[in-house]
């Protein structure tokens, strides 16, 4: 599995937004499916299922993803994004959002 950075690096993100994140495949491979995603506070722990609402879905080389929210400020969060190519081997790509006031 591959494992990148994704070029725009971190993202802000105030506490009371709810933002809508996209992932642009083109570097890596066309007609992204099977797609998931993955939320860790600082700590670690996956707060996926507490900041997060929605579905992802794909359009072309374009994977929207759930919507974020209610994250806590101060905190640094990761979010993880898995795809594969068809039957091809997964691809994994992140990025980091810096929760603000």
């Amino acid at each position: 599995m591959n494992i990148r950075e994704v070029a725009e690096g971190p993202q802000t993100q105030g506490a009371n937004e709810k933002i809508t994140y996209t992932v642009t495949t083109t570097n890596w491979v066309s007609s992204p499916a099977s797609v998931a995603m993955y939320v860790d506070d600082s700590d670690g722990t996956d707060v996926t299922s507490t900041v997060c609402t929605g579905s992802t879905s794909v359009s072309g080389n374009v994977i929207t993803l759930k919507a974020i929210s209610g994250l806590s400020a101060g905190q640094r969060y990761r979010c993880e994004v898995q795809f594969t190519a068809g039957s091809g081997a997964p691809f994994e790509c992140y990025f980091w959002i810096e929760a603000e006031e």
